[in-house]
């Protein structure tokens, strides 16, 4: 199978074409350094991603904290980790950095409040 790639870890957004059966890599042509590569190889074996979004907040100063995963997650497992947070609600007050969810979906990725929401 052929595929092209868009790398999105460096500037160079380089346009990566790769020949590959299954989970094995034939060829790889098109990035201009070594991260390209090991991002189509992720891509094709495991890939991931960062998950990003909004938690309730009770008594807060506003309704929602947005949140990030800690580390990237399977790219499988994204909608079921949505349901998971689409059932969190948190009391205010919550801080930058505050673990909100632990261990989401045993994937080893918490669920981290990137706002700071003050009490109402």
């Amino acid at each position: 199978m052929k595929k092209k790639f868009t790398c999105i870890i460096c500037p160079n957004s380089c346009e990566i074409e790769v020949e590959f059966n299954g989970r094995k890599i034939r060829n790889l042509k098109g990035n201009l350094c070594d991260k390209g590569a090991d991002y189509v190889r992720k891509e094709i074996s495991f890939p991931e991603r960062g998950l990003t979004t909004s938690v309730r907040v009770r008594n807060g100063s506003l309704p929602l904290v947005s949140v990030k995963t800690s580390k990237p997650i399977p790219r499988n497992r994204i909608m079921d980790a949505m349901k998971e947070i689409r059932r969190l609600s948190v009391s205010a007050p919550v801080k930058v950095g505050d673990t909100l969810l632990e261990n989401i979906l045993g994937t080893g990725a918490d669920l981290v409040a990137t706002k700071n929401v003050d009490r109402r």
